[in-house]
């Protein structure tokens, strides 16, 4: 099973994001997926974050953390009676409803556990990926493996 963490960041909030994944290994972490967007949220960098991580999983099983509980409430409590009621919801807009859509559907498609965790609390996988989050928002691609 694959060990992820997940992290997005936007600076400023909106502005310029980033997100990243970065792999559990036997040495500590090491970043396997980053991605910016000149103009965003760092709701949406957390998103495609744990997108990105599915994907990266590639159909293996996968436990993910992240300290977006937003996201983990979007995909475990209230994406399936959103998507039940045609991707609606009773009062407003879903917002992010692209990112929704793909990430339930991902969600839903593969074996992922969800771990949320306390962010900036010096755990030290998700401090990695909000340094590489933040790394990713200023244009740093991957570094060579």
């Amino acid at each position: 099973m694959k060990i992820l963490w997940t992290d997005g960041s936007a600076e400023p909030n909106p502005g310029p994001g980033g997100f990243a994944v970065i792999e559990e290994t036997l040495e500590g972490g090491r970043p396997v997926a980053l991605g910016c967007d000149k103009n965003t949220t760092n709701i949406r960098m957390e998103g495609k974050a744990l997108i990105a991580a599915i994907k990266y999983a590639g159909g293996e099983s996968c436990e993910i953390h992240s300290d977006s509980e937003f996201w983990i409430n979007v995909l475990t409590k209230w994406a399936p009676s959103w998507e039940r009621r045609n991707w609606t919801k009773s009062k407003g807009e879903i917002k992010n409803l692209d990112i929704v859509k793909e990430l339930y559907k991902l969600y839903c498609d593969n074996d992922v556990d969800l771990v949320w965790v306390r962010g900036h609390m010096g755990t030290e996988l998700n401090e990695l990926a909000d340094e590489w989050a933040n790394r990713a928002r200023k244009g740093e691609k991957l570094p060579e493996m």
